[in-house]
């Protein structure tokens, strides 16, 4: 049941950009392959198979891998995606990665390489310079790519963008978004958990993969790797994505100026408590400078900003000069304007489906409008730019978007480039 585990992951030469595109023929539908069959892996696996064909299967975890074979049995399977890559690239045309951040790029960069179609879970990177990586090999191999945020394909998202862009409120003053996530769904601020034996069916080490060697503990898999350094990205990387997605549609709102945070305090192994960012940006193509103030763990913007809206868990404010607008979730699927003026009415694409977006795009026609190298990459460095200030934890950092550095400091310069341990890396 289990193909492809014993095939040699490492050395092994792959099919140059493009091998995928002429292996299918026109009408066909699309091969796909599935890195991470769990959790939010299980969601995109079914998404893709009204798309395409399910052909191979990823995952350190048995459970999944044979969870996911009941339903497509005819597809490979296989323990590390590394094998999966070298004995199936040929006979797949897209994959989907839905791992914990650490891998998104190690198996994105292999996809790439290999002439395949990417469609990757948000964030897109757990670090600044691979999502530039990513947004690069994507154009160079020239394959189709989505980011999992998939609000990235509502109308009311796109029109209220496009009404932000278009200047009916007047120029954008101020942004503030939060998010419940830490706390609510994972722990952030606490220790390592004390070693103890992975449970039956995962393979631990091959978990870690480019990260540092450590002992399994409770909390790392399936989901609360969220909230450590080594793994995840914290609230801020994990919903990022999805709440900076309709105003960085509007604002263009990439490479900041500066962050700064105030936190609760960490030990940076994990993220800490909650966490407060403001990100400047200076003015772009005709868009004034603006500050930008990220929420989590429990904080949330002044009430009066928004008054007779509740703040819950998460959510969006646009402050422009003529008008506010409020979304009270993550989802971007719902505006108001702030005193109850109806929006205004304006003409956008729509969109066909997210995953349709994708599927589309690798059968041969346009990019999705959350493609790597032009919108998701630059998304995600701006996210993850946070998480610099919140390891920092008080002093403003000045951003040399150019050459990613933190301007006159070597200090961030691992949370910007990660190593990768044991051959994983580029």
């Amino acid at each position: 049941m289990l193909r492809g585990t014993a095939v040699a992951a490492v050395g092994l030469a792959v099919p140059m950009a493009g091998a995928a595109q002429a292996r299918r023929r026109k009408g066909e539908r699309l091969r796909v392959g599935i890195v991470g069959c769990g959790g939010k892996g299980w969601s995109g696996m079914e998404w893709a198979a009204e798309h395409g064909d399910i052909v191979a299967l990823a995952d350190i975890d048995l459970n999944n891998r044979l969870k996911a074979m009941e339903v497509h049995p005819h597809a490979a399977s296989f323990l590390d995606y590394r094998d999966m890559f070298s004995a199936m690239a040929e006979d797949m045309d897209a994959v989907v990665i839905s791992t914990p951040d650490h891998h998104h790029y190690p198996a994105a960069m292999l996809a790439m390489n290999a002439g395949l179609h990417v469609y990757g879970e948000k964030p897109l990177t757990r670090t600044i310079w691979e999502a530039r990586e990513m947004g690069r090999l994507a154009r160079a191999h020239r394959v189709a790519t989505q980011m999992g945020n998939q609000s990235t394909a509502q109308t009311p998202m796109r029109q209220v963008a496009a009404l932000i862009k278009k200047g009916t409120f007047g120029p954008a003053k101020e942004v503030h978004l939060w998010t419940d996530r830490a706390g609510g769904w994972w722990k952030q601020g606490a220790g390592r958990p004390e070693p103890k034996l992975p449970p039956k069916g995962i393979d631990f080490d091959l978990w870690l993969g480019p990260r540092p060697i450590r002992a399994y503990g409770d909390g790392y898999h399936p989901f609360a790797w969220r909230g450590f350094w080594d793994f995840g990205t914290g609230a801020l990387g994990d919903m990022g994505c999805h709440i900076f997605n309709m105003p960085f549609m509007a604002l263009d709102l990439r490479d900041p100026l500066a962050v700064q945070a105030t936190t609760s305090g960490h030990n940076r192994e994990m993220f800490p408590t909650w966490s407060i960012v403001k990100y400047n940006f200076g003015e772009r193509k005709g868009r004034a400078e603006l500050e930008l103030h990220w929420y989590d763990g429990g904080k949330k913007p002044p009430a009066d900003l928004a008054p007779g809206f509740e703040f819950g868990g998460n959510g969006v404010i646009v402050v422009c000069r003529d008008a506010t607008i409020f979304s009270p979730n993550s989802d971007n699927n719902e505006f108001h304007l702030v005193g109850g003026a109806p929006l205004p009415s304006i003409e956008v694409e729509e969109s066909p489906g997210h995953m349709a977006e994708f599927a589309r795009a690798a059968m041969g026609g346009p990019p999705a409008v959350s493609n790597f190298p032009d919108y998701a990459a630059p998304l995600t460095e701006t996210v993850l730019l946070g998480n610099l200030a919140i390891w920092a934890d008080g002093p403003s950092l000045e951003w040399d978007a150019r050459n990613m550095k933190v301007k006159g400091s070597d200090e961030y310069d691992a949370l910007i480039r990660p190593t990768f341990e044991r051959g994983w890396g580029p």
